[in-house]
C-alpha cells in the first residue's frame, strides 16, 4: 500500500510537536506570535549583521558582497531595528491579542506526516509568491501606492539584512496578512504553519542580505527557478524588474526577469527633476555616476527613483 499525505507521523516530527504542546499556555497567549516572530527576525538577521562587520576588514567575507561599494553603519542599522520593533508593538501586538481573544489557539495531539509538512510548505510558499509578486507590481506601477505605501521600503538601493521590515504599517501589515492566512486556507497542521513562518522569515532576510554566498537558495534550487539575493537586490537597484520574493516563473512570465553580474557601479536616474535636491546647499552638481547606498529624504522630498544600470 502506498504512503499518502496523511500517514502516520514519523517519530522526530511527533516527539517536537508533543514538546512544543508542553508549552501549551504559552503557544496560547497573545505574546507568543509576537514574541515569535520578532525572535526569528532577529535570529535571521544576526549572521548577516557579524557580516556586514566583518565585510570592511575580512576580504573572504568582502568578496561574497553583491554591491562591494556599499556598507552599513550602526544609525542605519538601528533605524530599520526600531522600525520593526516599533511595528511589532504597536499594531501587531494588539492585533495578537484580538485574534487571541476572537479565534483561540487549537492544538492538535497528531502531528503531521513528513510528506503532508513538505507539500504544505511549498503550496504556502507559492502562493504567498503569487500574492506579493501582485501586490508589489501593483505598488510600482500605481504611483499613489507606491508614493504613500511602498516607497520607503525603496530607501535603501543596496539592502542589508534588516531592511527586510524596514516599510510602512500598511506594507507590513498586508504582507503579513497573506503569510498568516495563507496556512489556514490551505488546511495546514499548526506545526505546518510554524515551519512555513520560519522558512518564510529566513527567506526573505535571505532575499535583503546583500550577500550572494556560496550556499545560498538561488545557488541550490536548480534550473535559475529561485532568485534570491542577488534577484531581490537588482530590484532594488534597477526598480522595475524582479517584482517575485522568491521563485522567478510570474517574473520571466510577464517579462519582468532581470540577470546580470555582480553591479559594482550603477546610474542613478531622478524621474521627477522638480524634485531634485538643492545642489547649492547639498554641495551634490552631479548624480550620475555616484554609488548611492541610501536615498535620504533629506535630499530628495518626494522622490520617485529608477536605477538604471551600465
Amino acid at each position: 500500500m502506498e504512503p499518502s499525505l496523511e500517514s502516520s507521523s514519523p517519530f522526530l516530527l511527533q516527539t517536537l510537536w508533543d514538546k512544543i504542546r508542553a508549552q501549551e499556555d504559552f503557544l496560547r497567549s497573545p505574546l507568543f506570535p509576537v514574541l515569535f516572530s520578532m525572535t526569528l527576525y532577529l535570529s535571521c538577521c544576526l549572521p548577516y549583521l557579524c557580516l556586514d562587520t566583518l565585510s570592511s576588514r575580512v576580504a573572504l567575507v568582502h568578496r561574497y558582497k553583491i554591491q562591494s561599494q556599499s556598507r552599513v553603519t550602526w544609525a542605519m542599522a538601528w533605524s530599520c531595528l526600531a522600525t520593526s520593533l516599533h511595528t511589532h508593538a504597536v499594531f501587531i501586538f494588539p492585533l495578537s491579542v484580538l485574534h487571541w481573544y476572537w479565534r483561540p489557539v487549537v492544538l492538535p495531539a497528531q502531528a503531521p506526516g513528513a510528506l503532508r509538512v513538505a507539500w504544505d510548505v511549498l503550496a504556502c510558499l507559492l502562493l504567498f509568491d503569487l500574492q506579493y509578486f501582485v501586490w508589489h507590481v501593483l505598488h510600482h506601477k500605481v504611483p499613489w501606492l507606491y508614493r504613500t505605501f511602498h516607497k520607503v521600503h525603496h530607501r535603501y538601493t543596496a539592502t542589508f539584512a534588516l531592511t527586510t521590515e524596514h516599510s510602512g504599517i500598511w506594507e507590513t501589515l498586508s504582507l503579513g496578512l497573506f503569510a498568516a492566512v495563507n496556512p489556514n486556507l490551505l488546511g495546514c497542521h499548526p506545526l505546518t504553519k510554524m515551519f512555513f513562518f520560519t522558512l518564510n522569515i529566513w527567506l526573505s532576510v535571505e532575499d535583503h542580505s546583500g550577500y550572494d554566498l556560496p550556499w545560498a537558495p538561488h545557488r541550490l534550487v536548480p534550473f535559475g527557478l529561485y532568485g534570491g539575493s542577488p534577484h531581490h537586490d537588482l530590484h532594488h537597484l534597477k526598480f522595475m524588474v524582479n517584482y517575485a520574493p522568491y521563485f522567478t516563473h510570474w517574473d520571466r512570465l510577464f517579462g519582468t526577469l532581470l540577470h546580470t553580474d555582480k553591479p559594482d557601479t550603477y546610474d542613478v536616474d531622478v524621474l521627477d527633476a522638480s524634485k531634485r535636491c538643492d545642489t547649492a546647499s547639498s554641495g551634490v552638481t552631479d548624480v550620475s555616476h555616484a554609488p548611492v547606498y541610501e536615498v535620504t529624504h533629506s535630499c530628495v522630498k518626494d522622490y520617485e527613483v529608477q536605477f538604471r544600470g551600465k
